[in-house]
């Protein structure tokens, strides 16, 4: 069972950066890849990045690719999105999610889901 908690969010300009973090219960951390989803608003929930259980892999959506950076340190059982140059269109809650089986990049290959964080870029 794991649990999690994101924080970071908040109101920016665009072209401006905010880092998200996802701060997970638990001592097994690195067993799980994790996840970035966001639902902006009138959209449907979407993929943003994911990252494997070690770290060694990484995989981003098309709309944030040479954005957005994830990254994860198991020590502090945490997870990172990095987020520059911001868009109005990436306005959305932000959820982290946490993945136990061989697929991470749908939001049903998740099991474990936070109560998210709000992302606003103003124009």
């Amino acid at each position: 069972q794991v649990q999690l908690v994101e924080s970071g969010g908040g109101l920016v300009q665009a072209g401006g950066s905010l880092r998200l973090s996802c701060a997970a219960s638990g001592r097994t951390f690195s067993t799980y890849a994790m996840g970035w989803f966001r639902r902006a608003p009138g959209k449907e929930r979407e993929f943003v990045s994911a990252i494997s259980g070690e770290g060694g892999s990484s995989y981003y959506a098309d709309s944030v690719e040479g954005r957005f950076t994830i990254s994860r340190d198991n020590a502090k059982n945490t997870v990172y999105l990095q987020m520059n140059n911001l868009k109005p269109e990436d306005t959305a809650v932000y959820y982290c999610a946490a993945a136990s089986g061989t697929y991470y990049r749908r939001a049903y290959d998740f099991g474990y889901w936070g109560q998210g964080t709000q992302v606003t870029v103003s124009s």
